[in-house]
Formats: structure tokens, C-alpha cells, sequence
């Protein structure tokens, strides 16, 4: 059975190649992709694998973007550092996942799951191997588990803090904010997360009886906002909880909204 590996960590490549020899050593490495360019570029040139590992969170992107560039007819086991609280989201077609740090005995469950996929065996899943992976609808799932029953706003929210993916209760968000580069939030401790939501996607989605968009570029929760000074022209500078470090300011013909929301 052939592999192709996607993973941009020499370290984890490594570890990978070592445990699949310990486990199957009828697998075979055909090649390793550390990138959404490589990845797309070798599965254009190489007939399609019986197995793709790859990890979700590669230097020039997320690896879904694979999906959305080539087809895919390979079985795909997912290496992530997503929280466990995601991982419901990846049980479709034929996809697994290997939670890292990629464990032995959990490796050998995913490659046993695939055996039974393979053709030979009485499965929906064996009986047409090369069944596309529906990214969209994997990614639809990711959102869904952070998405609430009422109202429609959303209570948790799925975030990036450097490779790792987890869900963050709304409740625990101070504030977010536009960094120039992407939307983040930052929690009552003081952690900075990513998100993929812009921030008139985030004013659509949060609750506004907590949260306040003072601006094109932060929006604040109630419990977030410290302190509030009186600033020249008619404006109010906030002091926020955790310190964000520059000034933020409410502009004249928001402060008295702003007050009233305050105040509830």
C-alpha cells in the first residue's frame, strides 16, 4: 500500500515513518510533502496513493486548501493538533485523525479502520474507494459544533493559537480585534487567538447584549471593559482587561449608546 506523507515538521516526518515501518512494513513511503504547493504539485504528477497523512496546519496554510486545487481520491487520515472536542467533526467518508503527538497505538487503529475500507471488505466505503472527500462539508462541521440552538449567536468559537485548533467559550473572550492581518480575540488569562471570521462577520454572530463594536476594528465584551475615561472631543478612551496596549477609543456619536449598553 502506498503513502504519500504531508506534514512540514522533519521531526514529525520522522516520527511517522518509524511508527507506519514499526506497524505495517508493507507501507511504502512513496513521498513527503511539506506544503500546500508540494502537496498539490505531487499529487498532479504521481498516480493517487492508497493513504495520504496529513496535518491540518502547514507553513503556507491549512491543508484543506489541497481539496480545493486537486482531487483527492485517496484515503485521508487527518495528524492535527485540533482539541479532542473537534474531532467528532472528522468522522466522515472515509476520513480519520491522529491527534498529536501522534501515538502508536492509535496510529495502528486508524491503519486497521482503513484495512476494512479497502476493497474486499463488505463496506459502503470499500466498495468505492476513491469516494471524494467533501471538504465543504467537513468544514461546515467544524463550524457547526461551535455554533448554539438559540438566537444564533454563537457561544464558542474555533481558533488558532500557532499550530494548534481548539474551541474557546465566548464567555471567556474580553475582546476582539483586527490586527492588521487577521481577526483575534484575547482571553480572561491573557492568551491570543486567531480566527478565520472577519469582524462584520463577528458583529453578525455575537451576542449584543455582551458585545460592543466600538470600531471598524475591536469589538469588546462587557466584562472586558475595565475602566472608562472621559477623551477630548466628545469621545471615551477604554481601559480593557486584559491591557491591549494601545488606546482604544470610543468615537462621539457612539458614547452614548456605548454607555447605555454599559449599563445593562
Amino acid at each position: 500500500m502506498n503513502v504519500l506523507i504531508v506534514e512540514d515538521e522533519e521531526l514529525a516526518v520522522r516520527k511517522l515513518r518509524k511508527l507506519v515501518t514499526e506497524i505495517d512494513p508493507d507501507l511504502t513511503i512513496q513521498g513527503v510533502a511539506g506544503s500546500i504547493e508540494d502537496a498539490v504539485s505531487w499529487l498532479k504528477d504521481h498516480a493517487a496513493p492508497d493513504l495520504i497523512f496529513m496535518d491540518i496546519e502547514l507553513a503556507d496554510g491549512q491543508s484543506f486548501e489541497i481539496f480545493n486545487q486537486v482531487e483527492v481520491k485517496s484515503h485521508v487520515i487527518f495528524t492535527t493538533s485540533y482539541d479532542e472536542y473537534m474531532m467528532p467533526a472528522f468522522r466522515i467518508n472515509s476520513i480519520d485523525y491522529l491527534l498529536k503527538p501522534i501515538l502508536k497505538d492509535d496510529l495502528k487503529r486508524s491503519l486497521e479502520k482503513l484495512h476494512h475500507l479497502r476493497p474486499g471488505n463488505n463496506s459502503r466505503q470499500a466498495a468505492n474507494p476513491s469516494e471524494p472527500i467533501d471538504i465543504k462539508k467537513l468544514l461546515g462541521k467544524l463550524q457547526d459544533v461551535c455554533k448554539p440552538a438559540d438566537h444564533g449567536y454563537v457561544h464558542q468559537f474555533l481558533a488558532k493559537q500557532g499550530q494548534k485548533m481548539l474551541s474557546v467559550e465566548a464567555d471567556a473572550i474580553m475582546y476582539f480585534y483586527d490586527d492588521g492581518q487577521s481577526s483575534c480575540f484575547r482571553t480572561r488569562n491573557g492568551q491570543q487567538y486567531q480566527l478565520h471570521y472577519n469582524m462584520d462577520e463577528l458583529a453578525c454572530l455575537l451576542d449584543p447584549e455582551q458585545f460592543y463594536r466600538i470600531s471598524e476594528t475591536m469589538i469588546v465584551a462587557q466584562h472586558g471593559v475595565e475602566k472608562v475615561q472621559t477623551y477630548p472631543g466628545s469621545r471615551l478612551a477604554l481601559i480593557l482587561r486584559p491591557s491591549f496596549g494601545n488606546e482604544v477609543i470610543v468615537n462621539a456619536g457612539q458614547t452614548a449608546n456605548f454607555r447605555n449598553w454599559l449599563s445593562r
